[in-house]
């Protein structure tokens, strides 16, 4: 039998190189071409500053085009790999899960929008005053006497800074402006999806009923109030084929799946691949 591929989940002490902060926040700068062949999770929150730069940065299995001027975001539990090219200069703020509970508030929309959305395009006045932010947090984690508080209050700064920028690109998007119960419904998929599969629990908890849910999928998603929960599953169902060892019925009953058939029935019907081709791959 083949060896299961194993891409893990990297805890962020891996990346330590004793700033002055510990382990709760790290800064790298990035030169040149970077490859990351393996797809695989953080336990941690990442910003991602690019100065300049080319290639893709995959998140969740979408492929993003890298380019001057961007502000990547990477949320904990989510995968990435990134084929980077050589004139790529950018800057990494590694932040625990801790320490960011206590930042994301600085972020002001939800954080659904900001992981559907993780590549915010910064304009020219806006990238300058974020990689000074940057740039300063680089010194102080390397000063002796560098203060965390100095370090929190500039990544504050950052995310308000990003959510700034990220009101245009939000407001694009329509539909959460007009139908913010659709932001909500996402939400409450994110946090339930493992033990709730039907659409009438979510319509419940947004006191409407069932069908006008599917009606406003179907109006402003095109796609149907049960296929979002569907995608939630694939996608974490990918996640840990490719970052865990576990085997297939492991995963199945963790997502809530207790008929191991149905289970591989049903990711094929939306992959084309059975749980096991898509792990070998």
């Amino acid at each position: 039998m083949a060896a299961i591929p194993h891409f893990p989940t990297l805890n962020i002490n891996e990346f330590s190189d004793q700033q002055r902060s510990g382990n709760s926040l790290l800064y790298h700068s990035l030169t040149g071409e970077r490859h990351i062949e393996k797809p695989h999770k953080h336990d941690f929150f990442l910003f991602m500053l690019f100065e300049r730069g080319s290639g893709s940065h995959t998140i969740d299995f979408t492929a993003h085009p890298v380019a001057a001027m961007q502000l990547h975001m990477l949320f904990p539990g989510q995968i990435h790999q990134w084929q980077l090219g050589a004139d790529t200069q950018a800057h990494q703020i590694m932040i625990n899960r801790q320490v960011f509970e206590t930042l994301a508030s600085s972020l002001r929309f939800s954080l659904m929008l900001y992981q559907n959305y993780p590549v915010i395009n910064l304009s020219a006045g806006i990238f300058k005053l974020v990689l000074y932010e940057f740039e300063q947090i680089s010194t102080e984690l390397a000063a002796p006497t560098g203060l965390t508080e100095i370090v929190n209050n500039r990544i504050k700064l950052i995310a308000l800074l990003i959510s700034k920028e990220a009101e245009i690109l939000f407001n694009n998007q329509t539909v959460y402006q007009s139908k913010p119960i659709l932001l909500k419904y996402l939400a409450l998929i994110d946090a339930h999806y493992r033990h709730e599969k039907l659409v009438s629990y979510y319509a419940n908890q947004l006191n409407i009923s069932a069908n006008y849910l599917n009606i406003l999928c179907k109006r402003h998603f095109n796609s149907s109030a049960t296929a979002l929960i569907h995608e939630r599953l694939i996608l974490e169902t990918k996640r840990m084929l490719l970052t865990t060892e576990h085997p297939i019925k492991s995963i199945a009953f963790e997502l809530g799946f207790y008929d191991i058939a149905y289970f591989s029935k049903f990711f094929k019907k939306h992959t084309h691949l059975t749980p096991n081709q898509f792990r070998a791959q």
